[in-house]
């Protein structure tokens, strides 16, 4: 196989693992007396360990090559990809251009590594044609993630031929979307080597549902009615999530994620010094067959601070129409987002000015871009003993009850007052006192 062959498939993380591989496999089938021997050792024992490092990443067990060839699969984001993501058959010239890469995997799918080790005389693939993972492997990758990706390898090493292999693939497209957007839910921005924006995947979300949070009924039935609007296509609005601090604005962002994520909801976390690459995002996700989140955690703004006029023209003031697939969310301890001082209300300013009224007006007009606006306040003394003991109850610390909700009380007396997040910072220093 010639990598430089491929018409679709010729993007991805791990190419250069890929086309060492394939060089160092073409070169010992072929058995050429010119072969660089001391080079091709080299560049197996190299992709072995890289291959053991995927798997330690990732948590791949059995063939290591073929879930390898399986990721490269699902992670390149290409013409034929994006479009099985999008409808549910692709018909006509673009079919016939994936089928040809793809007759040219299911080979790299019939390869035996272990004819490397042999031409070799080493014993570098020896270890990867039935890997077994241990319980430490994967930490830094989902699980779920992990079983589609090896199980789609399996499927692939069974098709008969091109025509099976496009409709594993296809389906695979259809149900779980490509690339980074199809693998994970959460993302952050960060920048490349050229300042551009690039939207990186969050591998490890904490995993919290939203039966979890007690006490705030309320709040999470506004933001699932709104949040399951938009998963429909019906119209829904921006959410700000406001007030003390501690409350479970931030948990219900990531109940909510956790709850929609198989209905196709994304979530994309943006700081306030990324406000300026907003545009850039939406670009990059508005055409994609996902419902996306741009969540703004802890958003206020003192006085001398003008980035929210960026923000408050990005969310509804600007010629382009936003995608109809992007939603934003924020939370912050203020209702109204920017620093109000008394004299805004009162007409005096120590500035003298003269629109006072325009003012008040101009700090107003961010929030006011948020069509859903929830409070979340502290809880009262019987909803946080229920916080308390639910919290309790999930992590299973045994503790007489009495005994438990009297010491939370004198916690809370010392850290803050009652909220959702004292509470769970008490179990925690109860849970750290266990001696085993």
């Amino acid at each position: 196989m010639k990598t430089d062959e491929l018409i679709l498939y010729r993007e991805f993380d791990y190419i250069d693992l890929f086309k060492k591989i394939t060089d160092v496999y073409n070169k010992c089938t072929k058995r050429n007396p010119e072969n660089d021997l001391e080079s091709m050792t080299r560049n197996a024992s190299e992709a072995a360990g890289e291959l053991t490092e995927l798997a330690g990443t990732y948590g791949f067990e059995g063939n290591l090559w073929h879930c390898f060839l399986a990721l490269f699969l699902v992670s390149s984001e290409n013409a034929f990809s994006v479009a099985s993501e999008k409808h549910d058959g692709i018909e006509g010239s673009l079919n016939e251009i994936a089928k040809h890469d793809f007759e040219m995997f299911k080979e790299c799918f019939g390869w035996e590594l272990e004819r490397i080790d042999r031409y070799l005389a080493i014993k570098a693939f020896a270890f990867t044609k039935d890997y077994k993972t241990s319980s430490a492997d994967g930490s830094l990758f989902n699980r779920r993630i992990r079983d589609r990706i090896c199980d789609t390898a399996v499927k692939l090493e069974g098709a008969s031929d091109s025509d099976e292999f496009l409709k594993i693939m296809s389906d695979f497209y259809r149900d779980y979307g490509v690339g980074k957007f199809g693998l994970h839910k959460a993302f952050r921005v960060e920048h490349d080597e050229n300042g551009k924006a690039v939207i990186v995947p969050i591998t490890r979300v904490k995993h919290l549902d939203l039966d979890d949070l007690i006490g705030i009924e309320l709040q999470k039935k506004q933001l699932t009615d709104n949040t399951e609007a938009f998963l429909a296509g019906r119209r829904a609005n921006n959410v700000l999530m406001f007030g003390d601090a501690g409350t479970g604005k931030s948990s219900s962002i990531k109940g909510i994620l956790n709850k929609y994520y198989p209905e196709g909801l994304r979530m994309i976390e943006i700081y306030r010094h990324q406000f300026k690459d907003i545009n850039d995002v939406i670009a990059q996700i508005k055409n994609r067959n996902y419902k996306f989140i741009l969540y703004m955690d802890d958003l206020s703004f003192e006085d001398e601070e003008t980035e929210y006029k960026y923000l408050k023209a990005v969310i509804e003031g600007g010629l382009e129409k936003k995608p109809d697939n992007v939603l934003i969310y924020a939370s912050s301890n203020r209702r109204h987002l920017v620093h109000e001082n008394f004299g805004d209300k009162m007409d005096i300013r120590k500035d003298d000015d003269l629109h006072a009224s325009d003012t008040v007006q101009e700090k107003l007009s961010l929030s006011a871009r948020f069509g859903v606006k929830i409070y979340f306040g502290r809880p009262n003394k019987r909803e946080f003993d229920e916080i308390v003991r639910s919290i309790a109850g999930r992590c299973g610390l045994q503790m007489d009850e009495k005994e438990l909700l009297a010491e939370a009380n004198k916690w809370e007396l010392r850290n803050g007052g009652m909220s959702g997040r004292v509470a769970e910072q008490f179990i925690d220093y109860c849970l750290g006192s266990v001696k085993e």
